[in-house]
């Protein structure tokens, strides 16, 4: 276990890829980035990133704020639910006068799992606290040469996660999982645990990664998706409320649809619902 660990910050600690959330310790700014980073691209990530901290730099800033302002800022990443959690933690922390620095207390907040929580714990507050992503999951699989279930995944992380070195153990790992331990075409030969990987790329078998626990599998079609429509209507209200009866138009789809639609983002908060028109929240 030593010389996997010790391979592995060996090989990441000099190749640390520069990413603008490692170069703070900022619970809410670490917050940003990891609720940013949920099934959307690092590249398209940073510069949302900044001006997103640029507008709502503290909790309590985002607490104050509208909800559909904090929508607003948030159009064009996506999946608007991780801005409405955001802002709700934003709201939970600001009463609490801070973060929680222990799982359970991170894990009451709105939307924050076991990954988001794991991970403010070892990269906000560096914290023995072992984060499992989809490329730390494919590495872990792929090592053992199974498909591993949740406890499983987890309880090799908490295993391997070395004391006082959480929050370099854990970026080093995630960055092998991201640079060498691809999805595709992983680059075997340069991998620092190679000898100690019992799947190490052979072609002959099945990929282990594939169906385990963390690993994420490709997402569902966005062209023609529901997703899609919803996306079309969120983006018009910027600009300000739309009528009901021009929904259906906005959204592109049929009447009924795009009442489903609708209501399903007036059940999540996401808009409000008036006689006539469609609007962000207040």
């Amino acid at each position: 276990m030593s010389d996997f660990t010790g391979d592995v910050l060996a090989w990441g600690v000099p190749r640390l890829r520069d990413l603008p959330w490692r170069h703070t310790r900022d619970p809410w700014a670490v917050l940003v980035s990891e609720v940013m980073l949920q099934q959307t691209q690092v590249a398209r990530v940073i510069p949302r990133w900044h001006s997103f901290l640029e507008r709502f730099p503290t909790p309590a800033a985002c607490a104050a704020a509208p909800l559909g302002d904090v929508l607003r800022e948030w159009q064009g990443l996506g999946y608007p639910r991780r801005a409405r959690n955001l802002h709700a933690t934003a709201q939970q922390v600001t009463e609490l006068g801070g973060f929680p620095r222990d799982l359970p207390g991170l894990l009451a907040l709105p939307g924050i799992g076991a990954y988001t929580a794991r991970a403010v714990m070892a990269f906000a507050f560096e914290l023995d606290a072992a984060v499992v992503d989809t490329n730390i999951a494919r590495v872990y699989a792929r090592v053992a040469g199974e498909r591993l279930a949740p406890r499983q995944v987890q309880s090799i992380a908490d295993e391997h996660c070395p004391s006082g070195d959480a929050w370099a153990w854990n970026q080093c790992l995630m960055d092998l999982g991201a640079v060498l331990c691809r999805p595709r075409d992983p680059g075997c030969d340069e991998c620092p645990v190679r000898g100690r990987c019992d799947w190490g790329g052979d072609a002959t078998r099945p990929d282990p990664a594939v169906g385990s626990s963390g690993v994420s599998t490709k997402q569902a079609r966005f062209d023609g998706s529901d997703r899609q429509a919803r996306g079309r209507l969120m983006k018009a209200l910027n600009d300000g409320p739309v009528a009901v009866a021009d929904v259906a138009q906005v959204m592109q789809r049929d009447t009924d649809t795009a009442t489903r639609l609708l209501q399903d983002l007036v059940a999540d908060g996401l808009v409000d619902l008036h006689a006539t028109t469609v609007a962000l929240p207040a």
